[in-house]
């Protein structure tokens, strides 16, 4: 209890920990509280364990210098003529900000959006050290599904980085667009939630908006926290990942496209993942009952 008091103060104070070394630090420490009186091995286990943790982030991290070694240019146009495309030429982004979006009056759509946009920060990082503490074979099933859709988009971003929605308008692809994204927050208290948008951007890649691990980590949340509900309960969950697309795209971070990507690659994810536990299920060998 005392760690989590202690992760709370900080959240509220300095606001969440989205760059990756303060992420990793407090995972290792929350590993570590959950490791007091396990044996050695199991120390050494939870250790191993979090070195994984720390593969999966650097390898996101270290997408953009990749690409930038490589001498991939970046592309400010596919996604959006794909946008384009798939709305029979209404192109979505400056339309939704040009419906929706009114300069100094922060609507109630504004500070839901940006709610939603925090989640990415808390929801699909909890089970990765939550499950670790208290089963650490579904934290296994869990973190197969969530690095296999980190290194699949790790791949995309480096093979074909690609401009957000608002990038592309400051370079004249784009309509005149604003980065409205915290805009909600200071209207219900949380300006410290400000300072953790801020260090994001410091650290974020901004070239890989395809695919949004926005939309494809709300969509792993939704599958995974609903996978033995009723279907109703999924469909409600589904919500989810849909909302956050909505917010993605008025907000200018992200193409419809950009999002349907992000779908695929944790579907993607959730397939290789099953059926490699199918295999592996298959070839346990089932002890003898008559021994």
């Amino acid at each position: 209890m005392a760690f989590v008091a202690v992760f709370l103060w900080s959240v509220l104070v300095f606001g969440i920990p989205v760059d990756r070394i303060a992420m990793l630090i407090w995972m290792l420490a929350g590993f570590a509280v959950g490791s007091i009186g396990r044996s050695g091995a199991q120390i050494s286990q939870m250790f191993r364990d979090w070195l994984v943790l720390v593969v999966i982030c650097m390898a996101y991290d270290y997408s953009r210098g990749t690409a930038d070694q490589w001498g991939i240019p970046v592309n400010f146009t596919g996604p959006r003529n794909l946008d384009a495309i798939l709305t029979l030429g209404h192109e979505p982004v400056s339309g939704l900000q040009r419906l929706l979006y009114t300069p100094g009056d922060v609507k109630w759509y504004d500070v839901t959006g940006s709610i939603i946009y925090m989640t990415h920060f808390v929801l699909p990082v909890l089970p990765l050290a939550v499950l670790r503490i208290r089963n650490r074979p579904e934290w296994i099933r869990y973190v197969r599904r969530f690095s296999v859709t980190l290194f699949t988009a790790v791949l995309i971003f480096i093979v074909y980085p690609a401009a957000p929605p608002w990038m592309a308008s400051k370079q004249g692809f784009m309509p005149p667009l604003q980065r409205i994204t915290g805009r909600g927050w200071g209207e219900v208290g949380l300006d410290s939630v400000s300072k953790t948008f801020d260090r994001g951007v410091a650290v974020l890649n901004p070239v890989a908006a395809v695919p949004s691990l926005h939309a494809g980590l709300a969509l792993v949340v939704a599958l995974w926290f609903t996978r033995n509900s009723a279907r109703w309960v999924r469909g409600l969950a589904l919500l989810h990942p849909f909302f956050m697309m909505v917010t993605l795209v008025y907000f200018g971070e992200h193409y419809i496209v950009d999002c349907l990507a992000g779908w695929l690659v944790v579907l993607f994810a959730f397939w290789v993942s099953d059926r490699w536990e199918g295999r592996r299920t298959e070839h346990t060998p089932v002890a003898d009952p008559g021994g």
